[in-house]
């Protein structure tokens, strides 16, 4: 089963496919094209190439102010601004036959209070709110309604909405109120971003990223892979090789609990290939395809 992917971030970029791409992927995942020229040349890409594809929203590049939606935000104009923003962006979608779109959960991000989140960056202030900023009744009345509508919009264009978790709080993985909505809407699935898990878990003691990999294990769709550390080195690519002690994060075990409970999911190789060599990206799908049991 093809089960892995690349990204194209921006526009098609050729050397990028060449060099990462293999016959055994299942295909590329889009985001941000730069122009309308740059969506030319990616559809005609997929065509010739009969690529499938995933589009992390959106599709093109400034069409608001900020890249994602703020679906919960508690002022009605940035709330209608957002929506109009998503199903505006799918249906320039619907022309690519794309297999998913994925978005960010919760947007704004929810942040506990208690955590030092210095080390994640923001678009701006209006990217989160904490947790004493936004109860948690209301918080459930706008993700249901949320929900909702994204159902509808993928069934609509046609495509499966995949939301990737993002700076989690208690609200998420402290309830069942996840889990109940992906039960409601089963049209919708998850992306786990297994660098975001390893960084969630240095600066956030309530967070344990095995737990969080099993509590949703079952409704992941797609796997976002990078390593990191805290300070520095986002989207390296996940190697063997990068040890804990220095502050990688231990890709293996994530790999394990999600097997346990899911063998579909895809991965995308969302990292910065060219900090590598040819023979490492090599050694790390080897690797990779190993823990994912292809």
């Amino acid at each position: 089963m093809k089960r892995f992917m690349i990204g194209q971030f921006g526009k098609f970029d050729i050397n990028k496919q060449n060099r990462d791409f293999r016959d055994y992927f299942f295909g590329i995942e889009a985001t941000q094209m730069e122009s309308f020229d740059e969506l030319k040349a990616l559809k005609d890409n997929i065509k010739a190439r009969k690529l499938n594809m995933g589009i992390h929203f959106p599709l093109l590049n400034n069409q608001w102010r900020a890249r994602d939606p703020q679906y919960l935000s508690k002022d009605d104009i940035t709330y209608e601004e957002s929506m109009n923003y998503m199903e505006s962006e799918f249906a320039r979608a619907e022309e690519f036959n794309p297999d998913y779109i994925l978005l960010h959960y919760p947007k704004p991000a929810i942040l506990d209070d208690n955590v030092d989140w210095s080390s994640w960056r923001f678009y701006d202030d209006t990217e989160y709110y904490y947790e004493s900023e936004m109860s948690y009744e209301y918080f459930e009345e706008k993700s249901r309604n949320f929900f909702r509508i994204l159902s509808e919009q993928g069934k609509k264009y046609k495509f499966t909405p995949v939301l990737e978790l993002d700076r989690l709080n208690r609200y998420i993985y402290n309830t069942n109120l996840l889990e109940n909505l992906l039960d409601e809407f089963p049209n919708i699935k998850l992306c786990l971003d297994f660098g975001r898990i390893h960084i969630q878990e240095c600066i956030d003691d309530n967070f344990v990223g095995c737990d969080i990999i099993k509590k949703f294990g079952m409704y992941t769709y797609l796997v976002h892979l990078w390593n990191a550390k805290v300070e520095g080195n986002g989207h390296y690519p996940a190697l063997k090789s990068l040890k804990v002690e220095d502050g990688w994060g231990d890709m293996e075990p994530y790999f394990q609990v999600l097997n346990e409970t899911n063998n579909n999911y895809k991965v995308l190789f969302e990292h910065k290939s060219h900090l590598i060599s040819d023979m490492e990206l090599e050694e790390c799908y080897q690797w990779i395809g190993e823990l994912v049991k292809i």
